[in-house]
């Protein structure tokens, strides 16, 4: 008779935890009790738990609060990429494939690995996903305002910065203008994108630049790579100094943010083990309705001002990797990402550090380029390109769970039409960051 008890225990609390699971471990999804147009109070936050990381669950205090409004918008929407990406896509398709220490061999352009990735008997799922991840659609580059703010506990301290961005994709790109040089903006191009900010504000730190090149050989194994080069401009020694790449795991300025934490992962591929964990339904903010900054730099972000709850949210089909580095002096020792399937954007992500416990949440926003209701046309199209359609981040926030602490990024001008090429050219050029100074 204990037995049985004790059997129907168990079951009882496999069922309670089901929701909780991958879909691609229990082979189903829980259906909401929330339907489009609903409105979530925080009396009814534990409708959206089925659909949240447990991770972000458990530490809901962030980003749930008293007085929010989460609107749910429409269950999985299409956010495609504009023609000229799929037809790239098509044309490339099964070209790409993974190489020796996870490289990406014999790729051109579009997504690299279109078809159906398989996460529980396909032994490169994690990577191919992060291969797609890292060349998703996105434009002809980066060119948006930020505002930097720090957090502690939920008081905001007075350190910040405020500036400008841009970056530019110089190869790989699927416009027929730059067919004739496989995909590069100049002939023999070696970089595969550059850019960096420009901080405005506050006056004690007006005027630091920063210019990184990525190169198109990162792709390959480390062995052959070249690692990004980066240089920063600092206004009150008037000279540039050269970051090395090691910094790039670095906290930036104090703050809980590394560079590769950006959009959850701005690192080189290869320089990390992927493992796919999994595929499942959850719901995030996206195609936010906020006018946050440039457009108002008062928006409420919640008691602890990392908060996304009053926006409009969506559930989507999403397949989480968990990546480990390769280098054992990297401050992480794993970091799951929760990625869309159809965009491969990050909805969330979770680092761990070296003793596996949870370290840091961070959490995005996102806009939709069609949706012009928040400022207009904010993001027109271009040549062979008159639709953007590029789902894109245009807010991260990190909660350190271990300290209170936090910092948020906003830049919801975000867009990414091209430069004309004389502007790419002076904008790439290291010597820029002193000209005129």
């Amino acid at each position: 008779m204990r037995r049985s008890i004790a059997a129907w225990f168990w079951l009882v609390l496999l069922f309670l935890f089901s929701g909780l699971a991958l879909a691609g471990e229990n082979g189903g999804t829980p259906q909401p009790a929330f339907v489009e147009g609903d409105v979530i109070t925080f009396d009814r936050i534990a409708e959206l738990r089925p659909f949240l990381p447990p991770e972000l669950w458990r530490h809901r205090d962030f980003f749930f609060y008293d007085g929010m409004r989460l609107e749910i918008g429409p269950t999985m929407a299409d956010y495609s990429p504009p023609p000229v990406w799929q037809q790239a896509t098509a044309r490339y398709a099964g070209q790409a494939r993974i190489g020796p220490d996870d490289s990406l061999e014999s790729y051109t352009t579009g997504t690299p690995f279109p078809e159906a990735i398989d996460c529980q008997r396909d032994p490169h799922a994690g990577v191919k996903v992060m291969w797609n991840f890292s060349y998703q659609w996105g434009g002809a580059g980066d060119r948006a305002r930020f505002l930097y703010s720090y957090w502690d506990r939920g008081e905001r301290l007075p350190l910040y910065y405020e500036g400008h961005a841009e970056t530019v994709n110089l190869s790989r790109r699927a416009e027929p203008q730059y067919a004739p040089t496989g995909g590069d903006v100049f002939r023999g191009e070696k970089r595969r994108n550059a850019g960096g900010p420009t901080v405005d504000e506050p006056f004690d730190a007006r005027g630091i630049t920063l210019l990184t090149y990525r190169y198109k050989s990162s792709d390959l194994p480390r062995a052959d790579a070249r690692n990004d080069d980066t240089w920063v401009y600092l206004p009150n020694l008037r000279r540039v100094r050269r970051i090395s790449t090691a910094q790039r795991t670095d906290a930036v300025s104090g703050t809980d943010f590394t560079l590769d934490d950006l959009f959850s992962f701005n690192g080189v591929v290869p320089q990390y083990e992927w493992t796919c964990l999994g595929e499942s339904r959850m719901i995030a903010p996206i195609n936010s309705r906020v006018r946050a900054y440039p457009y108002d730099n008062g928006h409420d972000f919640g008691p602890y001002g990392l908060s996304y709850a009053s926006d409009r949210w969506e559930l989507r089909d999403v397949v989480v990797v968990r990546m480990r580095p390769k280098n054992a002096d990297h401050p992480y020792h794993h970091k799951d990402l929760y990625l869309d399937k159809q965009t491969f954007t990050a909805m969330y992500s979770f680092a761990y550090d070296q003793k596996g416990e949870l370290w840091k949440i961070i959490t995005h926003n996102q806009r939709w380029s069609e949706d012009r209701t928040l400022s207009g046309d904010y993001y027109p199209g271009w040549d062979d390109v008159p639709n953007p359609r590029d789902l894109h981040i245009v807010s991260d926030t990190i909660a350190n769970v271990q300290t209170g602490t936090g910092n948020r990024i906003e830049f919801w001008d975000r867009s990414g039409t091209p430069m004309q090429a004389s502007q790419v050219r002076r904008f790439i050029d290291v010597g820029r960051l002193t000209k005129g100074r």
